[in-house]
């Protein structure tokens, strides 16, 4: 096959043995490529050119390795839906290796959907085309909004069926993160009292991640608050854009702070807290306002996991009751990190320009009431917070126009909240509005139009159609107006998203 320049530098392999185990994908019978994410391929160092043809097809089905992978499958454990499972790992995926991207930065590139491993549980490690797609939609979806998160570099069809409730087109995505690390991978030792892999895990993550707290001396705590750091802004971001991830288990919560797998995730429409799409979480543990929630008591397993390097071995009691109090202290500041992420997206939401610490209770009571307002009158929170920057720019009706017969329902709030900006640029501050609140979500129900043609009529089009429009996400045009209508509300109500195994 031909050279495809992959320069690979497998930190994982090389430095973490008994962390995973060596496997090779399976192959399959007529692989053909469905996508391939030029873009992505440029920043990988990789030519697009070469990788988008049959030699493509055979290296991203799995049919043949590039040159210099070490493929592996990845150990990790995890808490599912609130349950421990203390050897999960990767059931149908691969870390082919590793790359440096064009700004240096290290980047796994892995399988999904590759195959049976040793980590399989009966499992058939295969995965469908609709799911591996709606990785594809998802992923660049967030990273338009400017949320950080893994990305499809290429899915490729397989040529053979998966039989889930019915045969489906089989389908292998490929991944690009910056490391597969979880908060299970830390438990899958610490579970098991193996503290010398912890350690040599911890400060392969520090170097990794954190590479200026090598040499400090309170290194395992600080990858915890820093952990931590990164978890607070993320959730906030994806709040402020009305995302749910469905699954937020801690196998799939990263050390590196991206978005990890986009199986039964949905974005809200009309604004609730209470709202849940996934198939499985039937007692909303996962619901969008419980996210916050569910993101430190993954952190918290995840200090669990570090007690015994923070406390030094793990066998002093003094030093461990001091341990857990530093621990406690982290976790206990993630509300307000959280909470202050928030507010500053939310403030740039608002247009609010400039702001103190002493205008935080008053500028986050009018975040509250304004989706207080939305939820009140099953509005689009989307649209909601778009149209607030038509106001803005001095016109009210789009605003109005999405509260129907209520339509004077937002005065006396619209009254607060222009208080609140007094003077300036009216054209400059709707425009900066428009920055920070899409026009363009991935609807739920144009996802599933888009993968159902793929899956069903293998056609590609809707969904090339509908990737341009989520790659454009803040710019209002005819061209893309459907992909900012709301579904009805029928549709909503009934809707339900599936882990996609």
């Amino acid at each position: 096959m031909p050279a495809f320049n992959f320069r690979f530098d497998n930190s994982y392999f090389r430095d973490l043995p008994g962390f995973y185990v060596p496997w090779k994908p399976a192959t399959v019978p007529a692989p053909r490529l469905l996508f391939l994410n030029r873009e992505l391929a440029a920043e990988l160092g990789l030519e697009a050119d070469a990788l988008d043809g049959e030699p493509g097809a055979a290296l991203f089905a799995g049919n043949a390795l590039p040159e210099g992978a070490d493929p592996l499958a990845q150990a990790y454990a995890g808490h599912q839906f609130g349950g421990f499972s203390p050897q999960l790992g990767d059931g149908r995926a691969l870390l082919l290796g590793e790359v440096l991207d064009s700004q240096g930065r290290r980047r796994d590139i892995a399988f999904k959907g590759s195959g049976r491993t040793p980590f399989s549980r009966g499992g058939d490690g295969k995965a469908a085309v609709g799911p591996m797609l709606r990785e594809v939609l998802i992923g660049e979806a967030m990273h338009a909004l400017g949320i950080p998160t893994t990305r499809a570099l290429a899915v490729a069809a397989t040529g053979e069926p998966v039989q889930r409730e019915r045969p489906l087109p089989g389908a292998v995505l490929t991944r690009v993160a910056l490391s597969h690390l979880r908060v299970g991978t830390f438990q899958f030792f610490a579970s098991r009292g193996d503290l010398d892999k912890l350690r040599q895990l911890a400060d392969y993550a520090i170097a990794r991640h954190d590479a200026d707290l090598v040499d400090t001396p309170d290194r395992h705590l600080a990858l915890l608050r820093r952990v931590a750091e990164r978890q607070a802004r993320l959730i906030a971001r994806w709040m402020n854009v009305g995302f749910i991830h469905g699954v937020m288990n801690t196998d799939n919560m990263t050390l590196s702070g991206e978005t990890i797998d986009y199986g039964p995730c949905a974005f809200m429409e009309a604004y609730d807290p209470d709202a849940v799409f996934s198939s499985i979480d039937h007692g909303g543990r996962y619901a969008y306002g419980n996210q916050p929630l569910i993101a430190r008591w993954n952190l918290a397993r995840l200090a669990e996991a570090l007690l015994p390097l923070i406390a030094g071995n793990g066998e002093d009691e003094a030093a461990m009751a001091q341990a857990v109090a530093q621990a406690t202290e982290v976790l206990d500041a993630f509300p307000n990190l959280y909470a202050q992420a928030l507010l500053q997206g939310q403030r740039a939401k608002l247009g609010i320009e400039q702001a103190t610490a002493a205008q935080d209770e008053a500028d986050q009571a009018l975040a509250d009431d304004f989706l207080t307002l939305l939820h009140t009158h099953a509005v689009d929170f989307t649209l909601g917070w778009r149209r607030l920057a038509d106001v803005a720019a001095g016109n009210e009706a789009p605003l109005r126009a999405l509260f129907g017969d209520a339509a004077t329902a937002p005065d006396a709030w619209l009254a607060r909240w222009r208080e609140r900006l007094g003077a300036g640029d009216a054209a400059q501050r709707a425009a900066a509005m428009r920055r920070v609140s899409p026009i363009v979500i991935a609807r739920n129900h144009l996802v599933e139009e888009a993968l159902t043609a793929a899956s069903e009529h293998d056609d590609l089009g809707p969904l090339n159609r509908m990737l341009a429009a989520l790659r454009d996400p803040f710019t209002e045009s005819a061209e893309h107006a459907r992909y900012a209508e709301p579904a009805p509300a029928a549709v909503t109500a009934c809707y339900r998203t599936f882990c996609g195994t």
